[in-house]
Parts: C-alpha cells; sequence; structure tokens
C-alpha cells in the first residue's frame, strides 16, 4: 500500500496556491486529489481485474462528477469514479491520466513509487457511464468539533446517493484527521497565529464520529462498502512535514478501518463484483 506515505510525502512540500506557496489549503482540491491519486493507484496495484479492464478500455475515471441517483432523486459531486465509458460520448480532447494528475498537483514519489507507476496501464479520464466505484475523500484539519456535524453530513448522504443510483456500485469514503495541537489556517484573515486544537480531544471526537457512520456488508443494505481513516500531525506552517500518526486513536494495523483494510476490502469487492464486465 503506497497511498498514506505518498500522501503524507505530497503534503509536506507547498505548493502555488492563488498567489501563495502553501501545503493546505481548505478550498484547495489538491488534498482531495492526492487521496484518490493514491487509492487509485493502490487499487490498480492490487486489482488484477481492474488492471485487466483498464487495458481492455473498459474501465475510465471521473474526477468531480456529478451523480444523479435514481431513489430518492437527489444530486452530488463525488471526488473520483471509476465507471463504464458512457456510450456514444466523446472522450476529452486532452485526458487526464494518473501521470498527468501527479504532475500537476506535485505528487511525490519515490523511486520505487514511479518504477510502479510506469509499470500499471495507462488508465484516463473519460466520459462517465455506469459508475462502479464512487470515492468521496475528506479532510478534518482544523475546528474539528465545529466541522463534525457537516463532515457527518456529506459523507453520509454520499452512499445513500451512491447506493440509489445502483445497489452493485461500491461506495467508499476516506478521512484524514489532524491530530497535531496548531494549525495554520490560510483563511483566518486579520487573526494572526495558529489555531489551536484541544487536542487529543478534538481528534478523539472526530474519529468517533467517522467510525458511527454506517457501513454495508450485503448490496441490499445501507452504508459504505469501504471506509478508512488515516490520522496525520500538520501544522500547516509552510515548513513542517506532515507525518503519519499510528497510535490510537488511529486505525490499529488489524482495524477495519485502517487503510490497509479499506484498500483490500476494496479491491476484492472489484473483483467479485465486476469481473464479468
Amino acid at each position: 500500500m503506497e497511498a498514506v506515505d505518498i500522501l503524507t510525502r505530497s503534503l509536506s512540500k507547498a505548493v502555488p496556491f492563488n498567489g501563495n506557496v502553501l501545503q493546505y489549503h481548505g478550498r484547495s482540491d489538491r488534498h482531495g486529489q492526492l487521496i484518490c491519486w493514491g487509492i487509485l493507484f493502490d487499487l490498480m496495484l492490487n486489482s488484477d481485474v481492474l488492471r485487466s479492464h483498464v487495458q481492455a478500455g473498459k474501465v475510465v475515471f471521473g474526477i468531480n462528477h456529478t451523480l444523479r441517483s435514481f431513489s430518492p432523486e437527489k444530486r452530488k459531486r463525488l471526488d473520483l469514479v471509476l465507471c463504464r465509458p458512457k456510450a456514444g460520448a466523446a472522450p476529452p480532447k486532452k485526458p487526464r491520466t494518473l501521470q498527468t494528475i501527479a504532475a500537476r498537483h506535485g505528487i511525490e514519489l519515490s523511486p520505487e513509487q514511479q518504477a510502479l507507476l510506469d509499470g500499471l496501464p495507462l488508465i484516463q479520464e473519460g466520459p462517465v457511464g455506469s459508475v462502479l466505484v464512487a470515492l468521496e475523500a475528506k479532510a478534518c484539519m482544523t475546528e474539528h468539533i465545529k466541522a463534525l456535524p457537516r463532515l457527518y453530513d456529506e459523507l453520509n448522504s454520499s452512499h445513500q446517493i451512491v447506493h440509489g443510483h445502483s445497489s452493485n456500485a461500491l461506495s467508499i469514503g476516506f478521512v484524514m484527521v489532524n491530530a497535531a495541537d496548531e494549525f495554520y489556517s490560510p483563511t483566518n484573515t486579520g487573526k494572526p497565529g495558529p489555531n489551536r486544537h484541544k487536542q487529543p480531544h478534538a481528534m478523539e471526537r472526530a474519529v468517533a464520529q467517522v467510525t458511527d457512520l454506517p457501513r454495508r456488508s450485503h448490496h441490499s443494505s445501507q452504508g459504505f462498502d469501504g471506509l478508512g481513516i488515516v490520522v496525520v500531525d500538520m501544522n500547516n506552517d509552510g515548513t513542517s512535514p506532515c507525518k503519519l500518526v499510528t497510535t490510537p486513536p488511529a486505525p490499529a494495523d488489524d482495524d477495519v478501518l485502517h487503510y490497509d483494510s479499506m484498500l483490500q476490502r476494496m479491491a476484492h469487492e472489484y473483483d467479485s463484483r465486476f469481473s464479468m464486465i
């Protein structure tokens, strides 16, 4: 599994955004793209079925795709979907790929990870047909308690709309929670200094809220098909590294909400459900 290492290394590097050089900005989609990129990368590495589908041109991806559910009739913009190409629709003139997204968002790969990427079949962005996998990625980096109701509602509505679109589709949720005592928020205009967090209380509440989200083990029930939590220590001062936290309340290695468990379940479910497409 490579995504968490790639995520923390990439967020440790400040990049240009709206005339500034920042590691993280809540109004930028960079952190979401980093997360989605890494999860798709790991899924490609772990699913023989997906790799064969990509090679055969059966599967493409969509970014920030607005999905409409059949019942109830609602819509939601999802960070990443894996899908069948929409019949008769023209592909983008310059479709994004894992390679082009990595270059655009400053995704930091080790030489070994670059070699793994080079060995994968080329998956491209394309017109979205039948959705197979839908991913919603969120970050809770500062003002944790204030953000929790919206975080829960947005995630909970995600799996409802995905399964309202198709009960067979995989709905995957991922949340990054910050364990740092302080966080320099770029949105704090006119307020000097960092936001201060009451830790570990803040991150414990955030992890507990995500843990309470419904999960499903059968296509007739409601909930996420895969759900993962990663805890990081990041103060966003422009130079300090983003570090992975593995101690509680971060999920333990054998926890179903550990990233590796989420990815393994995601790959298994993809292979089981979609091997015959």
